[in-house]
């Protein structure tokens, strides 16, 4: 029997959440830029690295450890 590994869960929603707020903060500071295409590609790309290892832990967390 495995358990939920609730740690690991918690720190990939956590984790999550901290990358869309990082998404929205840096789409509020756009007009600041001086080239908001280029900004936006690099924030998404990190915005969506951060997602994936969150989704990859949550797996993780979810598979759990032997009993």
């Amino acid at each position: 029997m495995r358990r939920i590994n609730w740690r690991m869960i918690s720190g990939g929603v956590f984790l999550i959440v901290l990358a869309v707020v990082f998404f929205f903060i840096m789409l509020s500071n756009i007009s600041m830029s001086t080239d908001p295409q280029e900004l936006m590609r690099l924030v998404g790309q990190i915005s969506g690295g951060a997602i994936g290892v969150s989704v990859v832990m949550i797996i993780i967390g979810l598979i759990g450890k032997k009993a």
